[in-house]
């Protein structure tokens, strides 16, 4: 939720003490700045030092700040950034910060810090990165022009204006909705929920206090006007399944897999800090529903989350994933242009999931889902100028339902209802890892091997 750049700091090995460049740009400190005219301009060329840890230090701040599913690319796209220059690069990472170690052709050694929490809303930079990066790891690009092309990528303006976001939020909630109660009175609620939700996470682009507590503040706001408004018959069904569909936006389900996915390759620490970041965000979710509760006066034990009686005809169930997908295009800053493949991913994985859990139940049934929606995802990635695998992966992703399920857990615990509140979060667990090791497997079976070398040949089809 919350963008920064922090400062590190640099070691040069062919440098004294206290010697070597100031401040520099995208979260890196001891940078130069912008690569100089004097940069290689001959693609393949080998670059100086000062030039190829700037490139590389951008480079693997924006990497780090669009890796809110995973952090295990990050490292082989940075190596093969250098090696294209003439160069090597290390890197230590933890989910937002990384430590990278550059040589440049003439030995030279120099460690930058770069910080970069990580996100998924501005995939649009995802997308202008590949093609990019595979100019560079080809050698068609010199080293000066893909530094002025990737500054160009970070400080590209969001696609969309701030109304489009707002729509985008706002139907992304109500495609949703009928996963948690297929009515009609269940859309209306989101579409005024959603709009609740939209609007606040609009305003905490401009003001950064309220970003950095957007969580709490938008399910209190929701929490207030769903008890205050919409829970008022139980026959419409509970407030905790009226409030999900305008948080989902918020909540961490895809932090939460990428979380299992690093903890199963072996990434402790990079998985362990992404869980418990996720873990955090959804406790703020939950307190704010419950802060909610105390505005308004209400007994937790209003928290349920019994469902009312179907009355949405199966047309309009088919027609939310629509919705859903052009809500998802436009809310996480996706190019226009990927929407139909992106469409065709989340019938294929809703219908897998569907076929398969009435087969083999609930778990068996989204680890089907997600082999086969990384294995397509990593097919399709492969071609020039197709979306980037992270885009692919992220609406059918969504589909799945992970983080919802921790939000009706906690909040059903909270209203007293132990047993079904339990249930829910054993649930959440064994979905989760369900899903993260179903897209490990999806993506081995393409690839040929273990998540460690699921990365294809050339990583930036997997970008």
């Amino acid at each position: 939720m919350e963008r920064r750049e922090a400062a590190g700091a640099e070691r040069d090995g062919g440098m004294g003490p206290g010697a070597g460049p100031g401040p520099g740009p995208d979260g890196a400190a001891g940078l130069a700045g912008p690569v100089q005219p004097g940069a290689p301009a001959v693609p393949g060329a080998p670059a100086g030092l000062d030039e190829l840890v700037v490139f590389l230090s951008r480079l693997t701040g924006l990497l780090l700040r669009t890796s809110g599913e995973g952090a295990h690319l990050v490292e082989r796209a940075v190596a093969d950034s250098a090696r294209a220059y003439g160069g090597s690069a290390t890197l230590l990472l933890v989910p937002e910060a990384a430590a990278v170690a550059v040589t440049s052709a003439d030995g030279r050694t120099r460690t930058v810090t770069v910080h970069g929490v990580p996100e998924v809303f501005r995939l649009d930079q995802v997308a202008a990165l590949k093609p990019l990066l595979a100019k560079v790891r080809g050698g068609r690009i010199g080293l000066a022009e893909a530094d002025r092309r990737l500054a160009a990528i970070v400080a590209a303006p969001a696609p969309y204006p701030w109304w489009l976001k707002f729509l985008g939020i706002v139907l992304f909630s109500l495609g949703f909705s009928p996963l948690m109660q297929p009515t009609w009175y269940e859309i209306g609620a989101t579409a005024v929920l959603g709009a609740l939700a939209a609007g606040l996470a609009v305003a905490a682009d401009r003001v950064p206090v309220l970003e950095r507590i957007l969580p709490l503040v938008v399910s209190v706001a929701v929490s207030v006007v769903t008890i205050e408004v919409f829970a008022d018959d139980p026959a419409r069904g509970g407030p905790v399944l009226l409030m999900l569909p305008a948080l989902f936006y918020f909540v961490p389900g895809d932090y939460l897999s990428a979380a299992t996915a690093e903890l199963s390759a072996g990434l402790i620490t990079t998985g362990a800090i992404r869980l418990v970041y996720s873990v955090f965000l959804l406790v703020q979710l939950y307190l704010g529903v419950l802060l909610g509760v105390v505005v308004t006066g209400t007994d937790t034990r209003a928290l349920f989350d019994v469902a009312a009686d179907a009355d949405l005809p199966r047309w309009a169930l088919f027609l939310a994933w629509i919705v859903f997908t052009a809500g998802t295009v436009l809310a996480f800053a996706i190019p226009v242009r990927f929407f139909v493949p992106l469409l065709v991913l989340v019938y294929v994985t809703v219908g897998v999931q569907s076929a398969f859990t009435k087969l083999v139940g609930e778990t068996g049934g989204t680890f089907v889902a997600a082999v086969v929606l990384a294995a397509a995802a990593t097919l399709i990635a492969r071609r020039p100028g197709r979306p980037p695998r992270l885009i692919l992966l992220l609406p059918g992703f969504f589909t799945l339902t992970v983080g919802s399920l921790g939000m009706r857990g906690l909040t059903t615990l909270a209203g007293g209802y132990v047993i079904e509140g339990f249930q829910d979060l054993m649930k959440l667990v064994t979905i989760v890892t369900a899903l993260a090791v179903g897209l490990v497997v999806g993506g081995a079976l393409v690839e040929g091997g273990g998540l460690r070398r699921t990365a294809p040949r050339d990583v930036t089809e997997s970008l």
